[in-house]
């Protein structure tokens, strides 16, 4: 990032007065297209894209170096079998049945990769039909399980992962994904882990994806108040059954080739489908540009749960403690490990701005790598606007915060210091 970027950022965030980004025009009829690697710089996205929370599809000409692309795939565009029985064959991946409805999902299972493949085998030699159902193998992490070295180079675009950072400092888990499926295998209506950002490449296949801009989901929920599990289905069109879906807009329609990448702005609902045998890498992310999101969803994330088990606020000992655990069990993180995560990102930024700025240091912009001084100090910026928003949270102050070190009072506190240094960085 360089200073001028950044400086557009942070007159962006003022701008909005803590509001989240609404993410996209009324006008807008279809997402942009980019073709040329040599012409479109981090800034450029990071302007057009990254802070509009608007989608944008990359050509394949950014993916043409990947080792996963020239390895996982025959001549013909097919996924090669062989080669990813032969290395990766008896690792265990997550397995999903897209023709069983789970709520708003489909159960899963664990196989053997071989064991999926062979399945796939089938499944194409039988016109694309299973007694078994459609098998869609979705949530591998091939980073955390394997050697990935060689697969794919992260795009400097989507460079600044405070999400898959933070995790891996942890080193526990991870949101980096591979996804494999026949035709006719899909993902239902949703929308991204704790609103996070994502990205998509097709190694090989095509997919049909359908966008709704945060907000206009809304309109499609059921006379229950319940999301749909498929926003093709026919059962939308009732309008005793969902009564405000004649008022919603089409979605924004994508349809994805080969080796091209579909960036995923935070909080945007979507469906998708394969259209061919397909194989894709997929990354969840978050950083200082939907940190304030996040925060938002966390906040409605514990408001729902308080609302379930209200009825036992008065008899139930240490309720809101055990809000906070219901919350981590449903959501994967509550109050207490979302300041860690704030903390530990604050602490790498702090030592980074000591690095790069110190004694015999000169001010760089680390085009190539999305992250630099002035990376650093946008994104400290965006963590305490957070942690400020977080210490006043009445639900935050009930914690037992002395068991957090620094202090979150003092940590916002040192944050406040250093912005007040890196204003003429």
């Amino acid at each position: 990032m360089d200073r001028e970027t950044r400086m557009f950022a942070e007159s962006h965030f003022r701008g909005l007065r803590g509001r989240l980004p609404s993410g996209v025009s009324p006008t807008q009829d279809r997402v942009d297209f980019i073709e040329k690697p040599g012409s479109f710089s981090y800034s450029d996205f990071f302007k057009g894209y990254l802070l509009p929370n608007v989608p944008c599809v990359f050509s394949s000409a950014f993916t043409e170096g990947w080792g996963c692309r020239r390895h996982w795939v025959t001549p013909s565009g097919k996924p090669d079998f062989d080669y990813l029985l032969q290395n990766y064959g008896d690792v265990v991946v997550p397995v999903a049945n897209c023709g069983v409805q789970e709520y708003n999902s489909n159960p899963k299972e664990h196989m053997p990769l071989r064991d999926y493949i062979s399945y796939w085998k089938e499944f194409i030699q039988q016109d694309y039909s299973s007694p078994r159902g459609c098998l869609y193998l979705k949530d591998w992490h091939l980073c955390r399980d394997s050697s990935a070295e060689g697969v794919f180079t992260l795009p400097v675009y989507f460079s600044s992962d405070w999400l898959n950072e933070y995790w891996d400092c942890l080193d526990v888990d991870d949101y980096r994904f591979i996804y494999m499926g026949p035709t006719g295998t899909w993902s239902p209506f949703h929308a991204d882990i704790f609103r996070s950002f994502s990205w998509s490449v097709n190694i090989c296949g095509r997919k049909k994806w359908f966008f709704f801009p945060p907000g206009r989901e809304e309109a499609l929920r059921d006379c229950h108040g319940g999301l749909p599990y498929d926003v093709t289905a026919p059962a939308l069109r009732d309008s005793r059954l969902h009564p405000m879906a004649q008022h919603c807009s089409p979605p924004l329609e994508v349809t994805q080739e080969a080796g091209e990448m579909v960036f995923v702005p935070s909080g945007w609902h979507h469906q998708v489908h394969n259209l061919e045998d397909t194989i894709s890498i997929n990354h969840n992310w978050v950083n200082g540009c939907n940190l304030a999101t996040m925060w938002h969803f966390l906040q409605q994330e514990l408001c729902a749960v308080q609302q379930e088990v209200s009825e036992w606020k008065d008899t139930m000992p240490d309720w809101h403690h055990h809000c906070q655990v219901i919350m981590k069990s449903c959501s994967g993180i509550n109050f207490k490990e979302f300041y860690h995560f704030l903390k530990v990102i604050a602490e790498r930024r702090l030592l980074l701005l000591v690095k790069e700025t110190g004694p015999g240091k000169v001010d760089g912009s680390s085009e190539g790598t999305g992250l630099g001084p002035q990376q650093a100090a946008f994104d400290i910026g965006r963590i305490a606007e957070v942690l400020e928003s977080m210490v006043a949270h009445p639900d935050f102050q009930r914690l037992d915060t002395s068991v957090l070190s620094p202090r979150p009072e003092d940590l916002l506190q040192q944050l406040d210091e250093v912005m007040a240094t890196t204003a003429s960085l």
